[in-house]
């Protein structure tokens, strides 16, 4: 089978998106935007990590199309831009639990 460039585009997307929530505390960050959206601040908060750390996770996501900001005065809001995201989550969840036990 041959794969064409359109094909190969899709894939290296895929890769992406895959590679920007290859790491706990993006995940992390994209469960919490699940609920509601969040800023800087906060997300500093959740995670327990400093600003410039935080700001680098949101920056990996934000450049793999998963997640929008806005400026509200001094804060900048996160916000996830793909609600399909939740359903492809839960899915990895139940999949690790059930490896679990077995």
């Amino acid at each position: 089978m041959q794969i064409d460039e359109l094909q190969k585009m899709d894939l290296g997307g895929q890769a992406k998106v895959m590679k920007a929530l290859a790491h706990p505390s993006r995940l992390l960050i994209v469960q919490a935007l699940m609920n509601h959206e969040l800023c800087v601040g906060e997300l500093r908060d959740l995670l327990g990590q400093d600003i410039s750390t935080v700001s680098r996770h949101l920056s990996v996501l934000k450049n793999a199309g998963l997640l929008a900001e806005e400026k509200r005065g001094l804060y900048v809001y996160y916000k996830l831009t793909t609600p399909c995201l939740s359903t492809f989550l839960n899915c990895v969840t139940q999949m690790v639990s059930e490896s679990k036990t077995s």
